[in-house]
């Protein structure tokens, strides 16, 4: 390719953190790529692969002290060498020539000031405009990038915009200088399946208008498939793979990249058991045909466990200074829950999902209905009548960070519980039964030991798991437990809630937002739009045939695979 068709060139970067004063860590092993004008580049790999360092050396945001980029790495944009540059020429190209889209714009906004001064802040540095000027422009972005109402939304804060659109406010502010090459970093991870297809169908339109070449850094080859011209797949620092994105769909390589291609649920089938890479790997990325088929589906013999009736949920909301009005989160839900099924309920944020669930479990006060646990309603039981039943059903929350007391050991994680409902009749028995299912969940003994920031995201959610079973419930809610893990990690966890069914006849409210993951895993599916239940039939049916609109919609929102190798 010649050089003026090249926009930005990586070459043999190499990137160690010093961990302490003996240990280095090296997170990128000299990889080398390039980016061409006005082309999309995805770089794909799991967590630890070295996407976002790699990025984050672009961008000159690496943390300074402890990193140590090697003398012999290149990074030339536009055919100038960015380490060459000082400080402040990096600073002036980053931003006006190139900008990032962070993946978590909640982290990247500061929640102080509104959405029009932060955007505006970047023309008034990059481009020299007046307040009035900035404040102009930043209305027109906003408009571009799709935010409803901009000339009001512009003097909103971070906190009144749901999250797709203050991931448009951080699109919005990456491309206000009209940079040439636009970072993606997991712009589209956790949310609502037709909040992701607005955000790629967005960053493709602004491409093309603004001719930019845009590095798209993902875990999921799905989105891929839709947005990408070239790929490069990374693994522990090094590049596995790089060609056409054609070519990497329809003739993968390399086996880790074939691997990557298996783990995400199929949508036309049901596994008995999903293929994780190391799985794949070593029958050399072979396809699962091997793997015999889940049945799934209620039928008429199936005993209830859960059986909800007309259930509501009320939130007073602030309307003025002095006025106060309610917000109907969930709307006259009524559902049938069988022992040893699953129920999967769908539907963008805001549609109620996690406050149904918070609500069954009496983390919520509920405004109107019943929930009958093996025909008693616990609803209206006190809080005396209610404790043994605390045990017997338990929820796995999305956030394994958030849900994991860090000053806490693992062990501590888990015999906590076990010693407030006397499981167990001394503490080294308890003990013992901590190490059963640290071992069930497939985490080693000393794992027991060690705390939770020790430990991967995948892992943490594992340990999640493992305390809520060491109540032994009967009904797990599970709220997008899987929503933000790498595919791999997602196999792994979804088989062993599938194992963990199979072994002791747990039930399951799964929520979540993606839909091929609810196929997978659900018997009946429950579809919910502004708090009330617009559609539930089998999972099988559902996808084969939605009745409702909305659900039609969600399902037009999955991503398709241009070059058919993600569902054939």
């Amino acid at each position: 390719m010649p050089e003026s068709d090249i926009l930005l060139r990586v070459d043999n970067l190499r990137v160690s953190f010093r961990v302490d004063k003996n240990t280095v860590f090296e997170a990128v092993k000299g990889i080398s790529f390039d980016i061409p004008v006005n082309r999309t580049v995805a770089l794909v790999g799991e967590s630890g692969s070295g996407k976002s360092v790699s990025a984050l050396a672009v961008m000159g945001l690496l943390p300074e002290g402890n990193t140590i980029i090697d003398p012999s790495s290149k990074i030339l944009f536009e055919g100038n060498s960015l380490f060459d540059m000082t400080g402040r020429q990096r600073r002036q190209l980053c931003g006006s020539k190139i900008s990032m889209v962070f993946q978590e714009p909640m982290s990247s906004l500061n929640p102080v000031f509104t959405v029009g001064y932060q955007i505006g802040e970047v023309l008034r540095f990059h481009k020299g405009m007046t307040g009035r000027e900035a404040r102009e422009r930043t209305t027109e972005l906003l408009d571009e990038v799709g935010i409803p109402d901009p000339s009001t939304k512009v003097d909103a804060f971070p906190h009144q915009l749901s999250g797709g659109q203050q991931q448009r406010v951080m699109i919005a502010m990456a491309i206000a200088c009209e940079p040439r090459l636009l970072i993606a970093d997991e712009p589209t991870t956790a949310l609502d399946v037709t909040i992701q297809r607005q955000i790629i169908e967005l960053i493709q339109s602004l491409q093309q208008r603004h001719h930019m070449s845009v590095l798209f850094i993902t875990h999921d080859l799905q989105l891929v498939s839709e947005i990408a011209d070239e790929v490069i797949v990374m693994r522990y620092g090094d590049v596995k793979e790089q060609a056409s994105a054609s070519d990497v769909f329809v003739h993968p390589s390399h086996p880790y990249t074939k691997a990557l291609l298996l783990c995400r649920p199929p949508i036309n089938e049901r596994p008995f058991h999903l293929p994780v890479i190391d799985d794949v790997m070593q029958a050399e990325g072979k396809p699962h045909e091997n793997f015999p088929q889940r049945v799934k589906g209620y039928s008429p013999d199936d005993e209830p466990v859960l059986d909800v009736k007309h259930l509501s949920k009320n939130f007073e909301i602030r309307s003025g200074f002095f006025k106060k009005k309610l917000f109907p989160a969930v709307k006259d839900v009524s559902f049938v829950l069988p022992r040893k099924k699953t129920l999967g309920i769908v539907g963008e944020s805001g549609s109620g999902k996690t406050t149904l669930g918070l609500t069954l479990m009496r983390l919520h006060a509920a405004s109107t209905g019943q929930v009958f646990f093996d025909g008693k309603d616990i609803l209206s039981m006190t809080e005396k009548e209610f404790l043994p039943y605390k045990r017997r059903i338990q929820i796995i929350f999305q956030n394994p960070y958030a849900s994991l007391n860090p000053r806490f050991t693992v062990g501590q994680i888990l015999m906590e519980p076990l010693a407030i409902h006397r499981i167990g009749a001394s503490s080294s028995e308890r003990k013992e039964m901590a190490f059963d299912w640290l071992k069930k969940v497939g985490l080693p003994p000393e794992a027991f030991f060690r705390y939770p920031h020790e430990f991967s995201g995948g892992q943490r959610q594992r340990i999640a798991i493992a305390r809520c079973l060491t109540m032994q419930p009967e009904v797990l809610v599970c709220d997008e437990s899987v929503s933000a893990l790498d595919v791999s990690v997602q196999a792994q966890i979804l088989n062993l809630l599938q194992d963990l069914q199979d072994e002791f006849g747990l039930s399951y409210l799964f929520i979540s937002h993606d839909l091929s993951v609810v196929k997978y895993m659900a018997d009946q599916v429950m579809v919910m739009k502004n708090g009330e239940v617009v559609e539930m039939a089998g999972s099988d049916e559902i996808y084969r045939n939605p009745r409702h609109p909305y659900t039609q919609t969600l399902l037009a929102a999955i991503p398709k695979d241009r070059y058919g190798s993600l569902t054939d």
